[in-house]
């Protein structure tokens, strides 16, 4: 593919979907706007170490004590190698090295099975990690190229979130529509065979972001551009219930497991903005910038959380009662109490905090940390470690 090309596409899968962390996606004005920390938080709490080009998602695994991060290796002349970085959970060093065929953005950890899933958004697929071997053992083709009235053949999806049932061989993925009219689908793979075993479609003729399983009600909730909560039946194999929600540009999803709450993350982005009115012909007004509590049984709004500017990646601590955000523009990380939905800290990680993952034995967030426009150009993304 043609380098400007391939920037391009892969630009829109990640900045709509993915990160919104692909290069220049954002101008950095709207950190300007973040709201005051209501507690700020030490800055030794925060340990921070450069590890490789273009990191995305991350997981922490209890069973390895290891982090695993995804790393796409960014684009361009000076892109460097896919890969997953096994990393030392204390020290941030970089363990093994696990070199992939394809470029790494969005991961789910299956812990009791020893294995990391890794969307390849680019490709339309999903490479599987054996985490006690630190090896890729398998790729699962989602989709195949469709050649278009234009002669040229390409995906009509993009990949974007992963959800795993390991105690049902489950994994799910969202599957973008990259066309007005083409429906957003969710993947279902066996991942005792590593099949494709279902297609779901109805997930809405947008950009799907938020993923969130409930394995125990059997129920997948997705978010879409359209404002839409969408519920498919993990029994059913099809869309069980569809509303519309007050988060007009709805993110990322956590569940709370012992409730009926979705956190979900209300953007406000103006990039989006005008994705959404040349796509889907949505005019996006509220102006975001927080965390809506929804109640995933009809989707209506329980409470509205106000965040620093670009909110994005969301974890819920159930057991803790906390909740924490990044937040892309601002550079930071905010906590929260998840029953009084009061800011109890703000960590500073600029320039673009991305993803969350949680050792919750020892109490530690990790972060991954995307470069900003004043940053040199190829150079080393972070990862953030910080002790609550």
């Amino acid at each position: 593919m043609i380098r400007n090309s391939l920037f391009r596409s892969a630009a829109l899968a990640v900045a709509v979907s993915l990160s919104l962390g692909a290069p220049t996606a954002f101008a950095a004005e709207a950190a300007a706007a973040a709201s005051p920390a209501a507690a700020a938080s030490p800055a030794t709490a925060v340990q921070r170490e450069a590890i490789a080009q273009g990191l995305y998602e991350l997981a922490y695994s209890p069973k390895q004590n290891a982090v695993f991060v995804a790393s796409s290796g960014g684009f361009g002349d000076n892109a460097g190698p896919a890969q997953v970085l096994r990393l030392n959970p204390t020290t941030l060093a970089v363990e093994t090295r696990i070199p992939l065929e394809r470029k790494a953005f969005g991961v789910v950890l299956d812990d009791a099975h020893d294995r990391l899933y890794v969307g390849n958004t680019v490709d339309l697929s999903v490479t599987v990690v054996d985490t006690a071997q630190n090896k890729a053992i398998g790729t699962v083709q989602l989709m195949e190229k469709k050649t278009g009235k234009d002669g040229k053949a390409a995906y009509t999806h993009d990949l974007r979130e992963l959800v795993v049932d390991s105690a049902a061989n489950r994994l799910y993925v969202t599957g973008h529509s990259s066309q007005p009219d083409v429906s957003s689908v969710l993947f279902v793979i066996d991942t005792n065979t590593l099949k494709v075993i279902n297609t779901i479609p109805g997930l809405g003729n947008a950009k799907a972001p938020g993923l969130a399983l409930d394995a125990a009600n059997k129920r997948v909730y997705t978010s879409n551009l359209l404002a839409d909560l969408v519920v498919v039946g993990t029994d059913s194999n099809k869309v069980e219930a569809q509303h519309k929600i007050a988060a007009e540009q709805p993110m990322n999803i956590a569940l709370d497991p012992a409730g009926k709450r979705l956190f979900v993350t209300d953007q406000g982005s103006e990039m989006l903005r005008g994705y959404q009115a040349k796509s889907s012909g949505l005019v996006s007004k509220h102006p975001g910038q927080r965390v809506l509590v929804l109640d995933r049984s009809n989707g209506k709004e329980l409470a509205s959380i106000p965040t620093d500017a670009g909110p994005l990646g969301i974890l819920l601590d159930a057991p803790r009662k906390r909740l924490y955000v990044t937040n892309r523009e601002a550079g930071t990380v905010t906590a929260y109490n998840s029953d009084s939905y009061q800011k109890v800290a703000t960590y500073a990680v600029p320039t673009h905090p991305n993803s969350l993952a949680l050792d919750a034995k020892n109490n530690v967030l990790y972060v991954s940390i995307k470069n900003g426009e004043k940053d040199a150009k190829g150079s080393d993304e972070s990862v953030a470690r910080i002790q609550l």
